[in-house]
């Protein structure tokens, strides 16, 4: 008896779904090619231009994800917005050295691959590419049956930005005496989801779609989705003046801002200079999280911590107003061994 043909879709890769997917990123990617971009849609690799008038410039590169945020987003059925995040997440990571961004790349695996959610999930990262100038040179879409189980999926990013090599900004330019400045997050951001999800689902029992506690109506998905937000266009005109920034990220205030530190030097946090949002204070209410808990595994409202002098802090705070981002006076520098004290 001779055995049945076996084809590339009987084992689970539909090679048709996934040219269906480039014909519809096409015109997303190229919305964002920029001045630097060379080369077209579908080469095997990405070129880009160094900027005109460039020094000594140095590249500066980083990956990440978005942690398991991307489940809301799959049990939400809502795709457009998690490559935003990621985008912004990456650009906010190269920032706090001063550089920016120049090209950025995407991988997203699927166990089946749906074009439509490709789709979704590239609009996003266009939409992050779009709003920070950089362009999305390229990437990748694998479908992976036995790895993912239909309908997961995994997204990752990859940028690559610019900085002058005497503008890098490093923890060398802080100072005893400078002070620290809290820009206000979009919520959430990309971290702390594995905590939050577990909160939402087995405390508070609410479905993606559900109305989430004081939020004015608006749904789960709404609240835990909202897009992580870049610092790029508020921090470019100031910084110069910026002595070391810190993005917080995973590992909250504690566990990111003495990256920003010089060994001899300690952070003081007050916290009782802000009111950490009502996201948070839902979050700790219905999982019990004690206070330190949650400074670890959330951010508490607070995106980005920039380290400067007291001079330069009214211009930072000025610039933020205007551009709609709420920002705090949080605290000092003061002799140390490069730890974060929050009191």
């Amino acid at each position: 008896m001779t055995e049945a043909r076996l084809t590339y879709a009987s084992a689970g890769v539909d090679i048709d779904a996934a040219e269906d997917s480039k014909g519809r990123i096409k015109r997303l990617v190229e919305s964002t090619f920029t001045a630097g971009t060379r080369g077209a849609f579908g080469g095997f690799g990405g070129m880009f231009r160094m900027p005109e008038g460039a020094r000594a410039p140095l590249l500066v590169s980083s990956a990440d994800g978005v942690g398991t945020k991307i489940k809301v987003a799959i049990e939400a059925d809502r795709h457009d917005t998690i490559g935003h995040c990621l985008v912004n997440h990456c650009v906010n990571d190269i920032l706090v050295q001063g550089a920016r961004p120049l090209f950025f790349l995407d991988y997203v695996a699927f166990g089946k691959l749906v074009p439509s959610v490709v789709e979704g999930i590239v609009a996003g990262v266009a939409a992050g590419c779009r709003e920070n100038g950089a362009a999305l040179m390229g990437g990748e879409t694998a479908e992976m049956p036995g790895v993912y189980t239909p309908p997961d999926y995994d997204l990752a990013g990859f940028i690559v930005g610019w900085v002058e090599e005497d503008q890098v900004i490093t923890p060398a330019r802080v100072t005893e005496g400078d002070v620290l400045v809290g820009l206000a997050s979009t919520g959430l951001h990309t971290n702390g989801y594995s905590l939050a999800r577990r909160i939402v689902s087995e405390r508070l029992k609410l479905g993606p779609h559900d109305p989430f506690p004081e939020h004015g109506g608006r749904s789960v998905a709404d609240v835990l989705l909202a897009v992580h937000r870049s610092y790029l266009s508020v921090l470019s005109p100031v910084l110069s003046r910026v002595h070391a920034m810190a993005h917080i990220t995973g590992g909250g205030i504690p566990g990111n801002l003495d990256r920003a530190l010089p060994a001899h030097l300690d952070a003081v946090v007050e916290t009782s200079t802000w009111e950490p949002p009502a996201l948070f204070r839902v979050l700790q209410a219905a999982g019990n999280v004690e206070s330190a808990e949650m400074f670890r595994a959330f951010n508490q409202g607070i995106g980005m911590i920039v380290i400067c002098d007291t001079a330069a802090a009214a211009a930072i705070r000025d610039v933020a107003a205007a551009a709609g981002v709420d920002s705090w006076m949080l605290g000092h520098l003061r002799p140390g061994t490069g730890r974060v004290h929050l009191v």
